[in-house]
């Protein structure tokens, strides 16, 4: 009898060691930090390391020693018919919260952020899929078109907006549409494994802290979730070399500086939608592309507005 009196007390108490306990990084909405991430690094797109990759931007995460880095990276998407919806940092109640990306049918809202390639900051318009197949836009996405035949063309807007968080004082002024909130009651997947991997290996890595590197990364992206180092990094602009980085315990990923960035020439906005469906219902799909595009625009989007003046 006495075992069954204090059995309530013994679950409210575990209760509170639940939400007292804190969340590990990046896994949810729920994170705040007083101060706002330092802006996107501009860096080139490393080429799609074969079909049915997708391109998931890089950003910034936090950590006991503040804000680092997480490369940009190709992944496979979990299922055909999926894209990826970005995280982003968002000015609430005092200070800048997380919000989690997820796989969905659809691109949701990320905050207005123009993480580049084709996230413009609305939607995705580096490509589709149509009949389980993912067509590739090459004027934002960087691939091989005599791997990838399944390509096309369609220029988007360059602009220079850098800014890594929505509301607060000089953030990114976007709400989300009526679209956007239909996505968000969509069924969503977390994070892969692989995109858990590339965040974690960042994570113990001083490198990628922005106190150490200024914002400026030596390694900003990475063909493979997690590969540090080899042909397939891209170095931020103005990124300083660092040989053998300090790893922070666990498995050490040695930077290597890559070329410079590539600059796309389009500047043209592209027609139709706004390419953020996981599934394309033209009834015609894009011609196939015979010629390999490297393209390594950092940063293509509209222009999303600035806020003067802090927003709660």
């Amino acid at each position: 009898m006495r075992i069954f009196r204090f059995l309530p007390i013994a679950v409210i108490a575990v209760a509170i060691l639940v939400f007292v306990c804190p969340l590990p990084a990046q896994v949810s909405v729920g994170i705040s930090v007083h101060v706002g991430p330092p802006p996107l690094p501009v860096y080139a797109q490393p080429i799609c390391p074969g079909a049915g990759y997708i391109w998931t931007p890089g950003y910034w995460a936090y950590g006991d020693d503040g804000y680092y880095w997480v490369p940009g990276t190709w992944v496979l998407a979990p299922h055909p018919g999926l894209l990826w919806t970005p995280g982003y940092w968002g000015w609430a109640g005092g200070a800048y919260i997380w919000h989690a990306g997820y796989w969905g049918p659809h691109v949701g809202f990320y905050g207005g952020i123009n993480y580049g390639f084709g996230y413009t900051g609305v939607g995705y318009a580096g490509g589709y899929w149509h009949g389980g197949v993912f067509f590739y836009n090459r004027s934002v996405s960087h691939v091989n078109v005599t791997i990838i035949h399944n390509t096309y063309n369609r220029a988007v807007v360059v602009n220079n907006v850098h800014t890594s968080f929505n509301g607060g004082h000089g953030g990114i002024m976007a709400r989300p549409t009526a679209a956007d909130e239909r996505y968000s009651h969509e069924e969503h997947m977390e994070a892969t494994h692989e995109q858990v991997s590339n965040r974690e290996a960042a994570g113990r890595n001083r490198a990628f802290l922005a106190s150490e590197n200024h914002g400026h990364p030596a390694v900003a992206a990475t063909a493979r979730p997690g590969e540090f180092s080899g042909h397939g990094v891209e170095a931020s602009r103005g990124a300083m070399g660092v040989a053998r980085p300090e790893a922070r315990g666990g498995n050490e990923h040695n930077a290597r500086p890559a070329a410079a960035p590539r600059q796309s020439e389009h500047v043209n906005a592209p027609r139709g939608g706004s390419g953020n469906r996981g599934e394309e219902k033209h009834a015609n799909a894009p011609r196939q592309e015979s010629k390999p595009h490297a393209q390594g625009n950092p940063h293509n989007a509209h222009e999303p507005k600035q806020e003067k003046h802090p927003h709660r």
